[in-house]
């Protein structure tokens, strides 16, 4: 493993059922998955719901053995260490619970009892995340679902693990909350901390990923920088000029084009730069370039034919 590596895996694959006649035929939740996270990075694991993040989430943590394959998270093998792993690692799964019955303090102390570890960042959590001591003092079964997933953000990150696992972890926070969530995030990494976690929430992930994975059907289909992907995207242009039109016909990633009276409609697929240098001399009223989004990058992939790039 790269000493740089926090996780690894290498073929790692999940099959349920197909061991009998009566079990149906298997099914592939995980398909060799091979990546890479740096240590240091935030790094987004993309996919809609039932594309293997989860799976592949908690095959990291020891909770699933893989059925092929090979992982290691912070050096260990997922396999025979999945207690240490544990103890090392902030989680937040998906649709976290807790008990009823408890406090969301006493969840908290509870928590950072099985890590065996101190909480340092507890107080600045709490505050961050605008939870009051009359919400801690609270049986969580009156939480809200926002409130909940507020404690289960705290408790990942309240003893300042090295490494951060999050399954979905902004679900049921408002925008100011999901704001106050980045910005902890960002923190954590210029502290040297490792993030990885899985989302749907494309805009999310663009703001403050270094790197993405996008799998498919448990298939890894794409893995790259953030503005890679966003590089190889469609920007939709809308040129507005006086005089004569530029000549945009074979223009290197230029698409879709419309020539009207005065008015030009066209795509980009690519760099930007070619199409500024032909327009150089045209006498521009108005130009609107749309940037790539990440949200186009994803559902290229989940094009019949898509493939990664």
């Amino acid at each position: 493993m790269s000493e740089t590596a926090a996780i690894r895996t290498a073929g790692l694959g999940k099959t349920y059922g197909g061991r009998g006649p009566r079990s149906g035929p298997p099914v592939h939740a995980l398909r060799d998955l091979s990546i890479e996270v740096q240590r240091g990075e935030i790094f987004g694991f993309l996919g809609p719901n039932g594309a293997g993040k989860s799976t592949t989430i908690r095959i990291l943590m020891g909770f699933l053995h893989a059925t092929h394959g090979d992982a290691e998270v912070l050096g260990r093998d997922v396999r025979t260490d999945g207690l240490a792993i544990r103890a090392e690692v902030g989680y937040l799964p998906g649709g976290i619970a807790f008990p009823d019955s408890l406090s969301g303090e006493a969840v908290l102390d509870y928590l950072a009892r099985i890590h065996g570890r101190p909480a340092p960042l507890r107080e600045q959590l709490i505050e961050r995340l605008e939870l009051s001591r009359t919400d801690l003092r609270r049986l969580v079964r009156d939480y809200s679902r926002g409130m909940r997933q507020k404690i289960g953000i705290i408790q990942a990150m309240q003893h300042d693990p090295e490494l951060l696992v999050l399954d979905e972890p902004s679900e049921g926070l408002d925008p100011l909350m999901q704001r106050a969530f980045y910005e902890l995030l960002e923190e954590r990494r210029a502290a040297g901390r490792t993030i990885f976690f899985s989302s749907h929430v494309l805009s999310e992930v663009e703001r403050i990923c270094d790197r993405v994975a996008i799998i498919r059907g448990g298939e890894l289909v794409a893995l790259s920088a953030v503005e890679t992907l966003l590089a190889h995207r469609r920007r939709v242009v809308d040129l507005r000029f006086d005089g004569p039109a530029p000549d945009l016909a074979a223009v290197p990633g230029v698409i879709d084009l419309v020539v009207g009276e005065g008015r030009i409609g066209c795509a980009i697929e690519g760099e930007v730069a070619p199409f500024l240098a032909a327009i150089a001399g045209t006498a521009v009223r108005d130009l609107v370039i749309e940037p790539a989004r990440l949200e186009d990058a994803f559902l290229s992939f989940y094009e019949p034919a898509a493939v990664a790039p």
